[in-house]
């Protein structure tokens, strides 16, 4: 299972990115799962349902299950945040996973930079970040720099750095 990811700043369009590749990427046969990062706390399930209730009397688990999907919820309660690697360990096996987020860990990593967030640049102290998709034209001779709306080259790039070819 190769790994590769999508960093920047918020608002940069690391999701509009993330959801453009993967119907790409799909057609060109690879199987691809994704893991998003969250900064703040967020809940896939809702108060009054009885899944929200047995996860709120103390569950550290609750997995929730139809004939469309299956979903676990676990609680990290006094253990806090789970790194990249558990996570990964986590996933079915697929070709690749992308990851949006997770800026600060150390997999290849693509950055997403738009010029309105006013943000510097990611890649000028992460060695990780191998190439940028952007909204402007960027002098940079360290990676490549990719125009944010080529989706059909950032991917051919993605599956080039992450030896899927």
């Amino acid at each position: 299972m190769e790994v590769f990811g999508l960093a920047g700043w918020s608002g940069s369009g690391k999701t509009t990115l993330v959801k453009q590749l993967i119907p790409l990427l799909v057609s060109k046969g690879i199987s691809v799962s994704t893991l998003k990062h969250a900064h703040h706390s967020f809940d896939i399930d809702k108060p009054g349902k009885d899944s929200f209730e047995h996860r709120l009397a103390g569950a550290n688990e609750v997995l929730i299950s139809s004939a469309k999907r299956w979903a676990i919820i676990h609680e990290n309660r006094e253990l806090g945040e789970a790194n990249l690697k558990s996570l990964l360990a986590k996933f079915s096996s697929v070709d690749l996973v992308l990851v949006e987020g997770f800026k600060n860990e150390s997999h290849k990593k693509l950055e997403v930079y738009r010029e309105k967030n006013g943000k510097p640049l990611l890649q000028q102290n992460d060695p990780n970040i191998c190439g940028i998709a952007s909204d402007i034209q960027l002098n940079n001779p360290e990676v490549p720099v990719f125009d944010i709306n080529d989706i059909e080259s950032i991917s051919h790039f993605i599956i080039r750095q992450s030896g899927l070819i």
